[in-house]
């Protein structure tokens, strides 16, 4: 898509840069006397661009890309997952990642800040913490695990490689990579590999129901998740300032370790099983309504998409900074590690199914967190050579992949509540989430933790957070208006917004969220625990954690409506608190006024065009879609 050649708006982006130089040194803008007094205007901004875009790939590449994503992919048939999932990249993924990122960019506000846009909706912004608030809490507890398998394969000898007198007559040993010495290890019942024994029942002490209750939090457990907190409050002590200079270590180190496990997984036996499973699309699965739910919300997940993270980050750029080509970055850079990590852990799959001697490679072990903890480990037991050394890298590889996601997201929250109390120093907000982050934590590494996990996982980390981006679509889009965010947005980048952002934005994405969701719904089934059902108090405590976050929207709706003191009716309220507030746009004084300018020149032209050809609603409309009012902008060159 070529860029716009010149916006007249030459003075906003100077005075933007001018105000930027009259920082403290640090790279905060200082407050100017003839601006309104906010937050947004004693905001940071990144050391650099590319701080902004190594920060973007450590939260979007993170543990979804070598757990979650292969064993979504696992459960939905391997390579039939792989379709649905680059198809819903192109019509949900990009559009909505494009969109967070600039709605952050373009207004320097948190995600509920953002909703100055139509405050009717403020409570989207309210529910999306709701739901990052879900996934942080039992995001840090899988740090913690890999925390512990760290601090484990310091031993002369892998704990997981080999079975103990102790464990089940059916272990097998995960070092053994000779598919006939599996008989000497095992007499009767499926064999089960000594990886999965030592995470299940060593590790996690899993129950196998929760009728009882998920018990007590291991201390062991216990330490290292408070470790992981203490890391990750480290990171975010001074905001973008600190984390900004890790994300360099925290977005490229992960490539290095991951490539090595490939490498090495790939020359394992059975290893091309295990990737032809995963590649091999089973077409009949592409009418299977759950298997493009799953693609959608795995890719919420690996992106971030709808969580606050994305909008946090891009609200520390400078208001001109070239978001559409990080967008594009990023995206595809996530693509391609999600592909990378389920080829490793398919291959790894693949051997498991070898030496175990199971022909169905979709049985080989548990879904669920336990193929990142239970098939890597696996795999490194049968390393010839300093398997320990492997092991340590590999789950530090895991632990800065998680820390870097959880900075994101656990950023997005601390910002939301700054922005909301912007006289509070940064860091005491930090501290005091971190620590009922820490205490929220708990119930994950209990005996019946895994069970909370997932079930967390299932209403407020992925069904809430889809509903509600379906939600900021519509308002953004058929609300604010497909066409007041196009002049926003080609204001903010100096680039026009093609055909594809348009029909994804105004049309494609949202109908097709919104058809995901409600064959989702007719064929939706109670969630289980590999394979088993869940007691009803569990089921309800998971419902009342999506009802809480989807209610955020109606209430904040009704609190905007009722505190309006005008006489005007109720449906005059409803219709002006729809409408942008005086704080939408531009935070600073300059951007302001030229944006305000800029829009009601397109406006103008706009309605010139609408009357002297005598337009109709539905061709107004189409012409918006279709991109067909060029004129809008004043270029110095010719038409696009």
């Amino acid at each position: 898509m070529p860029e716009i050649a010149t916006i007249s708006y030459p003075e906003s982006k100077k005075n933007d840069e001018a105000n930027s130089s009259h920082g403290n040194g640090n790279g905060v803008v200082q407050l100017n006397a003839s601006q309104p007094e906010n937050a947004a205007q004693n905001r940071p901004e990144w050391s650099n661009k590319l701080e902004f875009l190594m920060s973007c790939i450590s939260m979007s590449v993170g543990l979804g890309n070598v757990w979650r994503f292969p064993f979504t992919a696992y459960e939905n048939g391997g390579g039939a997952f792989l379709i649905p999932y680059l198809i819903v990249l192109f019509v949900i993924g990009r559009p909505l990642y494009y969109l967070e990122m600039a709605l952050g960019q373009f207004t320097s506000r948190s995600s509920v800040k953002i909703w100055e846009v139509s405050p009717l909706f403020k409570g989207i912004g309210i529910g999306q913490l709701v739901g990052t608030t879900s996934v942080v809490s039992y995001y840090v507890s899988l740090i913690a695990l890999t925390l512990h398998y760290i601090f484990a394969s310091f031993a002369s000898e892998l704990p997981w490689a080999t079975c103990k007198d102790n464990w089940a007559d059916n272990c097998v040993d995960s070092s053994l990579v000779v598919n006939e010495m599996r008989d000497s290890n095992s007499t009767s019942g499926q064999k089960v590999s000594s990886s999965q024994i030592y995470f299940l029942d060593i590790v996690l002490k899993e129950k196998d129901s929760i009728d009882d209750g998920i018990g007590a939090p291991d201390w062991k457990l216990t330490l290292w998740l408070l470790l992981a907190w203490v890391v990750i409050f480290l990171v975010l002590v001074r905001g973008v300032k600190s984390s900004g200079k890790v994300a360099y270590f925290l977005a490229i180190f992960p490539y290095v370790v991951l490539i090595i496990i490939l490498v090495r997984a790939l020359t394992l036996e059975g290893a091309v099983d295990g990737v032809i499973f995963f590649i091999k699309p089973q077409w009949g699965e592409l009418l299977n309504p759950k298997v493009w739910y799953s693609a959608t919300t795995q890719l919420f997940f690996s992106l971030s998409v709808g969580m606050g993270s994305i909008i946090m980050f891009s609200s520390y750029n400078n208001f001109h900074h070239n978001i559409y080509r990080d967008a594009m970055i990023v995206t595809t850079l996530d693509t391609f590690t999600s592909l990378l990590g389920g080829m490793t852990i398919f291959s790894i799959l693949g051997n498991l199914a070898h030496n175990l001697g199971i022909e169905d490679i979709s049985k080989v072990v548990k879904s669920g967190t336990g193929l990142a903890f239970i098939s890597y480990p696996d795999a490194i037991a049968k390393f010839d050579i300093v398997p320990q050394l492997f092991s340590v890298l590999f789950f530090f590889m895991l632990f800065v992949l998680g820390v870097g996601s959880a900075v994101a997201l656990h950023g997005a929250i601390i910002t939301a509540f700054w922005d909301a109390f912007p006289k509070r120093k940064y860091w005491h907000l930090a501290l005091i989430l971190s620590t009922i982050g820490f205490c929220t934590g708990l119930v994950y590494i209990t005996p019946g933790g895994q069970w909370i996990l997932d079930l967390v996982d299932h209403y407020g980390g992925t069904f809430l957070i889809y509903v509600l981006a379906i939600i900021e679509m519509v308002a953004i889009f058929w609300i604010y208006g497909l066409d007041n965010w196009c002049n926003d947005i080609e204001f903010m980048v100096q680039r026009r917004v093609g055909l594809y952002w348009r029909l994804c934005w105004g049309l494609i994405t949202p109908l097709f969220m919104i058809a995901v969701f409600i064959y989702s719904l007719v064929e939706y089934k109670w969630p289980t625990y590999s394979g088993q059902q869940y007691p009803g108090e569990a089921l309800i405590c998971g419902i009342f954690v999506f009802i809480f976050g989807i209610l955020q929207v109606l209430i904040w709706a009704v609190w905007t409506v009722t505190g309006d003191s005008t006489k005007e009716s109720v449906w005059g309220k409803i219709t002006k608190a729809a409408k942008p507030s005086s704080q939408w746009g531009p935070c600073t004084e300059h951007t302001r006024k030229a944006w305000l300018k800029y829009k009601e020149e397109a406006k103008s032209r706009r309605d010139d065009i609408i009357y002297a050809k005598n337009h109709s609603s539905i061709v107004r409309k189409l012409c918006v879609l279709f991109g067909m009012y060029d004129d809008f902008i004043q270029l110095d060159s010719t038409r696009l």
